[in-house]
């Protein structure tokens, strides 16, 4: 009898714990990505698709711009943790999010290895916005571009802000959250490390996944294949 309570608090306690924390699991995804990454970045290839655009040589270059570019990691950082410890469906929601369109991302660099050749090739003055920018170049390789990840998780981190309940208890969050990451997309183009035509692919990209985590598009692909495999098997 004693025993049997026991497993059952013990397989209350695995479940409640598994239900509170499973969403930590998603991490997980980050060490596979950046190895694959990894590799992309090292590989050698024999065909590198240059990126370029018209608009592209009407954009300046604006090494200030450097800031916001760098400012991604920030806030990135301040939205993941914040909705890991406190949010935990919404860090669901834009781990998934991210997930898919990085994915997608590793895939088209592998498939279709692609480059820029839009840096310029002189950087003249020696102010600490030229100087965090020839850092950049030095540690950034202008391969694997196409879609803009800094663009597309960029855009995540807006939706996932916005629809969290600290952005309902306090609107400023979403206006702050907008202009953060409006001026994120912005800078990867001032600063040269993406094309016209990256910052589209990391925004389309964005669109779609947005209606696949948001807008209930995973779950009716899933319908649909439900109800494919089901008239498959009455068929046989």
């Amino acid at each position: 009898m004693m025993e049997g309570v026991f497993m059952k608090f013990l397989k209350d306690n695995i479940r409640d714990k598994w239900d509170r924390f499973k969403h930590i699991l998603l991490l997980l995804y980050f060490p596979f990505y950046l190895a694959v990454f990894g590799y992309l970045e090292d590989r050698s290839t024999r065909v590198i698709h240059i990126i370029s655009c018209p608009l592209d040589e009407y954009i300046p270059f604006l090494p200030v711009f450097i800031i916001p570019y760098l400012f991604w990691f920030v806030y990135l950082l301040f939205a993941g943790l914040y909705l890991l410890f406190f949010e935990k469906e919404v860090f669901s929601r834009m781990m998934y999010f991210g997930i898919i369109g990085m994915t997608i991302f590793l895939v088209v660099s592998w498939l279709w290895p692609n480059g820029l050749d839009i840096r310029p090739t002189v950087l003249t003055g020696n102010d600490i916005f030229v100087r965090l920018t020839k850092y950049v170049y030095s540690v950034d390789t202008s391969t694997n571009v196409l879609p803009s990840i800094h663009v597309f998780n960029s855009v995540g981190a807006c939706i996932a802000l916005r629809e969290s309940n600290l952005a309902k208890k306090h609107p400023s969050v979403r206006h702050i959250s907008f202009v953060a990451s409006a001026l994120i997309i912005l800078s990867t183009m001032f600063v040269k490390q993406h094309s016209v035509v990256d910052v589209m692919a990391g925004l389309v990209l964005s669109y779609i996944t947005y209606d696949l985590v948001y807008n209930g598009g995973l779950l009716r692909i899933r319908n649909v294949s439900t109800i494919a495999k089901y008239r498959g098997k009455q068929q046989v």
